[in-house]
């Protein structure tokens, strides 16, 4: 199966609407889910939603463990709970084929050799604060539509998915700078970005500002 097909085959699990609402519940996760929380996240049965987590698994989106829910172990402890999660990888889709990609890592690799580092995060900053969703609306809901997948780790905002992960694997400096950067444009006043990585996440984290 070439890397188009299976892109293809991908969407074709993620048809299914309730299939969709669980791989977000899931990959909006910050630890791994069971059957039985996914289920009452969709409103669902568990033996269905169990059906249609497996056929995330086979596609390759969700991944999978078993652990003991009890923390116990040994005789009389019970079976390991199947607990999932949101699989590594990226699965992205165009018709036809595009290579954005490949042009992000040649423009990366051209502004690291040059030292432009701070000429982009400024960019990045601009950008940010010029977004008119974020001027507007709630940051949250801005950071979730843009794929940073929020959650709230205590008073701390932290961010799921990092949407520039290839890039930033490749790049750290270069990529996690100009992230934090448009995420500090992107903030209110209120809002105080910093560089605090969130596992297998984003390298940036907000907190609230102390008004006094």
């Amino acid at each position: 199966m070439t890397g188009e097909d299976s892109a293809f085959a991908v969407l074709g699990v993620l048809s299914d609407p309730l299939r969709r609402r669980l791989y977000r519940h899931v990959a909006a996760a910050p630890g791994e889910v069971g059957r039985d929380a996914a289920a009452e996240a969709v409103g669902v049965s568990r033996s269905l939603a169990a059906f249609h987590l497996d056929k995330l698994v086979e596609a390759g989106l969700l991944a999978v463990s078993f652990r003991r829910l009890s923390g116990r172990t040994g005789p009389g402890s019970g079976r390991p709970a199947k607990m999932y999660r949101r699989a590594e990888g990226e699965h992205t889709v165009s018709v036809p084929p595009r290579s954005y990609d490949a042009a992000g890592r040649l423009l990366a690799e051209v502004v690291e050799n040059a030292g432009l580092d701070q000429a982009l995060q400024s960019a990045a900053r601009a950008a940010g604060e010029a977004d008119p969703d974020a001027a507007a609306g709630d940051l949250v809901e801005v950071l979730r539509a843009r794929g940073y997948q929020p959650f709230w780790d205590g008073e701390t905002l932290r961010l799921r998915n990092c949407p520039f992960h290839a890039l930033a694997e490749e790049f750290p400096a270069l990529i996690c700078g100009m992230n934090l950067a448009l995420l500090q444009g992107l903030a209110s006043g209120q809002w105080a970005p910093a560089m605090d990585p969130c596992p297998g996440g984003c390298c940036v984290a907000l907190s609230k500002k102390n008004s006094h």
